[in-house]
């Protein structure tokens, strides 16, 4: 696919002729997530209870948004603070057969634990443990590093079985696209669901998130680095090399199209992009006929083999994330309080 995807299909971005065919299967899937929810608010499914606060990043929408990044910064946020957190994950787009759960490590192959824990094992030097059953991934972890005293949930907000403490919905510039539930547009649960903030470029327009806090996130492009020797540049050092030769740009992440308008927001005049399906591997025939360098997201160059040909034209940006200023003493401030009560009243085991 060699243009700037927006990562959905063009009908959730619009109240049109073909999301309102799409009504009654999304009244459909609306009443079965709301059984669901019912289910473990009155009780009759429980939540496992860690020893230690979790704090659970999510979106309500389909495909990514930015979770990713936002568990790293949270990471690095808190152990700036002295705490020792630690990662669970459900590891999307393992193989399988796997062992369940599973710690990961630097060197773990990518096909095994799945990309983003990948990323974030590297990224911030902590335990990082995936499963398809969050309780028993955080249940390992915590018995293999009994140091740890918060845990981060990547992308479990609708994974209701471990009970959190903090509930982030993380946002994009889509936003709630037209504010309709799958298949007729995003919606995985409804916009107004409770949570405890909001992130995000900017408020969202459609919908209501009730009295939950937004705190603004900015992404940035950082330096690069050349998969082939390593060899690391700043972006100022980058266009200065690259200023006569084309650039290009590749993802397969959940909204291609923010991927590239922050590159060409830090000055890269991009010749083509091209993307993939989230979690896939960009295919090396794509990446060949992409025209000289090509700069690709962390998270996809994880998954360039070593050897493969053309890899001295790959480049992989580092994305520096910033939220508002308040955002990390309220989270602190948040966990500090020491109680816990089950959103929405579930109740946990």
């Amino acid at each position: 696919m060699n243009q700037d995807s927006p990562g959905w299909p063009r009908w959730w971005l619009h109240r049109g002729a073909p999301a309102c065919c799409l009504l009654p299967l999304a009244a459909l899937f609306a009443g079965a997530a709301a059984l669901r929810r019912l289910a473990w608010r009155r009780g009759w499914l429980r939540a496992w209870r860690a020893p230690v606060p979790v704090v659970v990043v999510g979106n309500l929408t389909a495909g990514g948004s930015g979770k990713t990044p936002v568990v790293h910064l949270l990471a690095q946020a808190l152990r700036e603070a002295g705490r020792r957190p630690g990662i669970v994950s459900r590891g999307y787009g393992r193989r399988r057969g796997g062992a369940e759960p599973m710690a990961v490590h630097p060197d773990t192959p990518a096909q095994d634990s799945g990309d983003e824990p990948l990323l974030l094992r590297r990224l911030c030097d902590c335990p990082v443990w995936v499963g398809r059953d969050r309780p028993a991934a955080a249940r390992a972890l915590l018995r293999e590093h009994p140091e740890v005293d918060v845990l981060l949930s990547d992308d479990g907000l609708q994974h209701y079985a471990l009970a959190r403490d903090v509930e982030l919905v993380v946002l994009d510039a889509r936003g709630a696209g037209n504010g309709w539930p799958l298949p007729a547009g995003p919606l995985r649960e409804p916009w107004s669901r409770r949570r405890d903030a909001t992130l995000g470029p900017r408020p969202p327009t459609r919908g209501r998130a009730g009295a939950a806090p937004f705190f603004a996130l900015r992404r940035q492009a950082g330096d690069l680095r050349n998969l082939a020797d390593g060899r690391r540049l700043s972006l100022a050092e980058f266009r200065l090399e690259h200023a006569e030769r084309p650039v290009s740009a590749a993802a397969a992440i959940g909204n291609p199209a923010q991927f590239f308008d922050m590159l060409r927001d830090a000055g890269l005049a991009l010749a083509r992009t091209a993307s993939a399906p989230d979690h896939g591997a960009l295919p090396e025939a794509l990446l060949r006929e992409l025209p000289g360098a090509v700069v690709l997201t962390e998270k996809d160059a994880l998954k360039c083999e070593l050897g493969q040909a053309g890899l001295e034209r790959l480049w992989a940006v580092g994305l520096r994330l910033e939220a508002d200023p308040g955002f990390v003493p309220w989270l602190l401030a948040r966990l500090a309080r020491g109680a816990w009560s089950p959103p929405d009243g579930f109740t946990s085991a």
